[in-house]
């Protein structure tokens, strides 16, 4: 645990170009993660606005 507060203290010129690498690579997934997340939770707020602007019997018309 240390060792990973230790990390986060270090200057960026005392980084090796791997550690900067790994770093980079870290930020980009947490950055992709959480895009996903807030395109799925816009996705669900797009239909349920849908389903109560339509109102809800539009789910039990005859097909």
């Amino acid at each position: 645990m240390s060792e990973e507060k230790d990390k986060a203290h270090v200057s960026q010129a005392e980084l090796t170009e791997a550690q900067v690498e790994e770093l980079r690579l870290k930020r980009q997934k947490l950055r992709s993660i959480a895009i996903a997340v807030g395109l799925v939770l816009l996705v669900v707020l797009f239909y349920v606005a849908t389903i109560v602007r339509l109102g809800g019997n539009v789910l039990n018309r005859s097909i």
